[in-house]
């Protein structure tokens, strides 16, 4: 059995002309234990809607959504979500950020213990000398850090990310990118992870499997197509890998098939719609 199985799930959204707008329709999804899996789609498409369900932030109007043989029914205490807009509390410290979380998620940790934790997940993302500092005074990058830091400290066995990287520039993506890769490795329990990113290059580095999602409305899932590789990768070894090539020919080739069904991606089957779905809209959340 999976350790994440959706089953024909659904959401709309109410709208000013009366007639719901639905995002998601019969839509079902699996992961097994342990593994990396990314949704990949233009922006608009329903992800952040799908993965909300996912991590029980979102309620669906309809279907299921098992973890561990168990309906999600609200955020599980084993699971961390990293947002693209870092979600940290602007009047407390990168550390204190990470000792709350680290709190709730431990309750009868003692303070000091769950301190000394949280100082070294700092440690981990390179922000030893930045745990006395605000959110207001670090870079965008060092935001997303303390947020992977938080995440990772109460050492969850679900992880959801949700554009993690997608505000950053290229250079500080990369470099965050392999902390993720490092610290889900390197876990002395089985991370299950699901990402929505609309960067095939992205999915294709971090993940065991890749799932389209086919816009709509409403949007629903391709077939899940499997990235055959060792880790650690890095992005120079995708660009001369075979099993990478061919993954980044079937995800466009799914996704720029609905282009040809009437919503098309620039860059149709050329370098742009290999490295990065462009922006169709508005993502709806």
């Amino acid at each position: 059995m999976p350790f994440i199985e959706a089953t024909a799930v659904a959401k709309s959204f109410p709208t000013r002309r009366g007639a719901p707008r639905m995002v998601l329709k019969d839509v079902s999804f699996s992961a097994e234990r342990g593994t990396f899996t990314s949704i990949v789609g233009a922006m608009g498409s329903g992800k952040s809607t799908l993965l909300g369900i996912l991590a029980g932030l979102t309620t669906a109007d309809s279907g299921s959504v098992v973890v561990d043989g168990e309906p999600v029914r609200g955020v599980r205490q084993d699971a961390a979500v990293v947002f693209q807009n870092y979600s940290l509390l602007p009047w407390f410290s990168a550390l204190e950020n990470v000792r709350l979380a680290v709190a709730a998620a431990f309750p009868g940790m003692s303070r000091n213990v769950a301190l000394a934790r949280s100082r070294a997940a700092l440690e981990q993302v390179g922000l030893g000398n930045a745990i006395s500092r605000r959110p207001g005074q670090l870079s965008g990058g060092m935001r997303q850090r303390v947020a992977i830091a938080r995440a990772f400290a109460t050492e969850p066995a679900l992880l959801f990310l949700d554009e993690p990287f997608g505000a950053l520039d290229a250079l500080t993506r990369e470099t965050l990118q392999q902390d993720l890769l490092r610290l889900g490795s390197s876990t002395e329990r089985p991370v299950t992870t699901v990402m929505i990113t609309n960067s095939v290059e992205e999915a294709i580095l971090l993940s065991d499997w890749i799932v389209p999602m086919l816009p709509g409305p409403p949007a629903t899932l391709g077939a899940p197509i499997a990235v055959q590789l060792p880790r650690p990768r890095s992005t120079a070894q995708l660009a001369h890998e075979e099993v990478a090539t061919q993954a980044r020919a079937s995800v466009v080739a799914t996704l720029t098939a609905l282009g040809r069904r009437g919503r098309r991606f620039p860059g149709h089957g050329g370098e742009d719609a290999m490295h990065s779905l462009p922006v169709a809209a508005r993502e709806t959340r």
